[in-house]
């Protein structure tokens, strides 16, 4: 069975980063309580949402993100059970290329480069699952559709849900 897996969100924390980077920039203490049900630029004062919107295509942004908790053990369990790929939307930030795959080189070293698709739009991907954390690429998806928890999503409904790694270690292992 085939198994796709999104990055951001899902295996790399992008929201703490988001937030932490706009804490940082700004002397802020937006927490992620603060963020349930939006996005990070949609938490904060209007005229800084376009510093926020723009972190995705600084360089660097993608390069030291903090991994989710308990995916690494259970990528690596699932991936002895399923033919597992990374699939990241990466063209929609061109400088995140390399830096998901040096990224990924040192976070999960046993998926390797020909089990990367750093793609554009993923409705190209065909096979049995994908864990996303954004419905619109779960909706479209022809096989089992898993969505991962992020603050920007936890009022979406009508999917199958993933709350962490170790419940979706429960679901397919």
């Amino acid at each position: 069975m085939i198994l796709f897996v999104d990055m951001d969100e899902v295996i790399a924390d992008t929201y703490k980063a988001h937030v932490d980077l706009y804490n940082s920039d700004f002397g802020a203490s937006l927490t992620l309580e603060e963020c349930q049900g939006r996005e990070v630029w949609q938490c904060v004062p209007e005229e800084h949402q376009q510093s926020i919107r723009k972190h995705a295509y600084t360089v660097g942004f993608f390069k030291d993100l903090p991994v989710v908790e308990n995916s690494q053990e259970t990528l690596e369990q699932l991936n002895q059970k399923y033919e597992l790929y990374i699939a990241s939307a990466a063209m929609q930030f061109p400088n995140s290329l390399k830096e998901k795959s040096d990224w990924l080189d040192e976070h999960f070293p046993f998926i390797p480069w020909q089990r990367r698709i750093l793609c554009g739009d993923k409705q190209i991907l065909k096979g049995d699952i994908l864990i996303d954390d954004r419905s619109y690429n779960l909706k479209r998806f022809t096989g089992r559709s898993i969505l991962f928890t992020s603050p920007h999503n936890v009022n979406t409904t009508g999917l199958e849900r993933g709350d962490s790694w170790l419940e979706i270690a429960d679901k397919l292992l």
